[in-house]
């Protein structure tokens, strides 16, 4: 089973969060695999993916916030 490897981006202490009440997070694991920590949005959004798109039983629809993905930007590997 992967573990978590290390945080990609900043911590969200770093982005403000101060309380823990808004924590999206981004994470590397050992296999190479990200995790996500964000807000579960998959009721809302699920009928509004495109035709193309699609999600099995199992899987959720994460909302992070767009300074999550911007700042971790620069960790995330070409390859």
């Amino acid at each position: 089973m992967p573990e978590i490897l290390r945080r990609i981006g900043a911590a969200p202490r770093e982005r403000g969060s101060l309380g823990g009440a808004n924590c999206p997070d981004i994470f590397e694991l050992t296999n190479g695999d990200f995790v996500v920590i964000g807000t579960e949005m998959t009721a809302h959004l699920d009928g509004e993916l495109p035709a193309d798109a699609a999600r099995a039983d199992y899987e959720r629809i994460v909302v992070i916030s767009r300074e999550t993905l911007i700042r971790a930007k620069a960790d995330i590997p070409d390859a």
